[in-house]
């Protein structure tokens, strides 16, 4: 890092202001003096402490003399206001050629990998660098090396949990709307069998819900590691989101980038989950992709290659994984958007039963892990983790997460609220559905509000093949905005997410 001559120290004022990164506001006159302009990077000094801050300039919010430190930087250089702290600007980091090279799909080395991603976490980037990492890959895909050197470099710049028994996971790439809710019955399937799965989870990057999203309707997810080390110690499971845990940080900036634009490169992808699966020292994995019309991968040909990846960077990182190509041709189970989801997996845990793409998929999934622990012969783990869930050991096991996650392990189905604006969409004519399609799905769950809106979401009451009356209910939207609610509703009209067709197709002449 080539470091600028000039400094000077400042008193300190303190605003609320949380933009998920440190954040200096300087007087414009203190900031043409040491030769930094609105977006640069500064580190920011306070004795022992340090960090880098991107930089805000202005005429009347401080003084001359005085510079405003939003929270998240005064706590990580433990200064209070009135305190001093010295400010320079830094130049460019020695991790920036690495970066142009990476944009120019120029193979980079372990040590270019890791500069670029300890300055990231470091703070020392802005949102168009990491955005051009992230896009790079779009265009110039990492080497089985690189990415493996992307992986170890997530993991090496953040924290990491020990376990005293082996550590078991599953996980799904996502892409398929309703999928979300899975991991709330396969845990406690898992959990209760006796093996060890502390479950991290990332919010919705471009879906309605992530696990985590749909979890937090019925516990807290944001636990810290040691919280996280004694549930799982006394519980055996745990699903928590990873997003303040220090796992893989570099994982959560570059999440917080894929969000905004709508992306999540293939190859990140698998170092997003392979890291944080490290991170919590994870041995035996299973990875679920989704294949299907309108899911992330819509091709099995392309499943096959990326389940390839995934086993190769596996056996790379001594991770022992199975991957499991589902179906994904339509949402999994009826319901789509944080509350309802958490209403239907408590619903099928309760009373043992629901929608054969949520039952089925989740116990599918349970058994694949029981069998990676020897545990249970290979071909019968979905056996034992169906006798699981039908004698009600999984819904025992889940109150018990619940509980140790500080929620009410009585709630029930009907205790959690949903949005209080709705619009049911009615089949045209009798016959079949045919299709529903998954892209405009989400896109109308999103635009009811969801994930951010947890009551906000879709409700399908028919699934591929089922037979409807002219008349009958075929989407019902939630959500706690009327004006969100019409928006979805437009968008609903226009793009038409379910396909009922009748025997005749038309007449001619």
């Amino acid at each position: 890092m080539g470091f600028e001559s000039k400094s000077k120290l400042f008193n300190v004022k303190i605003i609320d202001l949380d933009l998920h990164r440190n954040l200096i506001i300087m007087n414009s006159d203190d900031a043409e003096e040491l030769g930094v302009v609105t977006n640069n990077i500064v580190l920011v000094t306070a004795g022992d402490y340090s960090a880098y801050a991107m930089v805000i300039t202005s005429k009347t919010v401080t003084q001359p003399g005085v510079v405003a430190l939003s929270t998240q930087t005064a706590s990580a250089l433990r200064v209070s206001e009135g305190d001093m702290v010295g400010v320079k600007p830094i130049g460019l980091p020695t991790s920036f050629n690495a970066l142009k090279k990476r944009m120019s799909g120029v193979k980079l080395s372990e040590s270019e990998m890791k500069s670029i991603i300890q300055d990231v976490v470091n703070g020392i980037y802005g949102e168009a660098e990491i955005a051009a990492f992230l896009i790079s890959q779009l265009y110039h895909e990492l080497s089985e090396e690189e990415l493996s050197y992307l992986v170890k470099a997530m993991v090496e710049t953040g924290s990491k949990l020990v376990f005293e028994e082996t550590v078991y996971d599953v996980h799904s790439i996502g892409g398929v709307p309703g999928n979300s809710k899975v991991a709330l019955i396969t845990v406690p399937i898992v959990a209760a069998s006796g093996l060890l799965i502390p479950k991290t989870s990332s919010r919705a990057i471009t879906s309605p819900a992530g696990t985590a999203d749909t979890m937090e309707v019925l516990a807290r997810v944001d636990l810290t590691i040691d919280e996280i080390v004694e549930i799982a110690r006394k519980v055996k499971g745990v699903l928590a989101w990873g997003g303040k845990l220090n796992l893989a940080p570099a994982d959560d900036i570059f999440v917080n980038i894929e969000r905004r634009l709508s992306i999540d490169p293939e190859q990140q992808m698998v170092a997003s989950i392979l890291s944080k699966k490290l991170a919590m020292s994870v041995e035996r994995l299973v990875i679920d992709i989704p294949v299907g019309r309108g899911a992330k991968v819509e091709k099995v040909s392309l499943a096959e290659k990326l389940a390839g990846l995934f086993i190769r960077q596996a056996g790379l990182l001594g991770v022992t994984i199975r991957v499991a190509l589902t179906y994904g041709g339509q949402p999994i189970g009826t319901s789509v958007g944080p509350a309802l989801e958490a209403r239907e997996a408590l619903e099928a845990l309760i009373e043992r039963k629901g929608s054969r793409s949520l039952i089925d998929k989740a116990i599918l999934l349970a058994g694949l892990v029981m069998e990676l622990s020897g545990r249970v012969q290979p071909g019968q783990g979905e056996e034992v983790a169906r006798e699981i869930f039908v004698s009600g050991k999984a819904y025992e096991k889940f109150k018990q997460i619940i509980e140790a996650q500080g929620g009410n392990p009585e709630t029930k189905p009907s205790d959690i609220p949903i949005g209080s604006h709705t619009y049911t969409l009615t089949s045209p004519l009798e016959g079949a559905v045919t299709h529903i399609d998954n892209t405009a799905i989400s896109l109308i769950a999103k635009a009811c509000g969801a994930p951010y809106d947890k009551r906000a979401g879709v409700k399908l009451h028919a699934k591929v093949g089922y037979r409807v009356n002219k008349g009958d209910p075929l989407i019902t939207l939630y959500s706690d905005s009327a004006s969100r609610l019409e928006t979805a509703v437009r968008l609903l009209r226009d793009l038409q997410p379910i396909i009922v067709e009748g025997m005749l197709l038309r007449t001619l002449p």
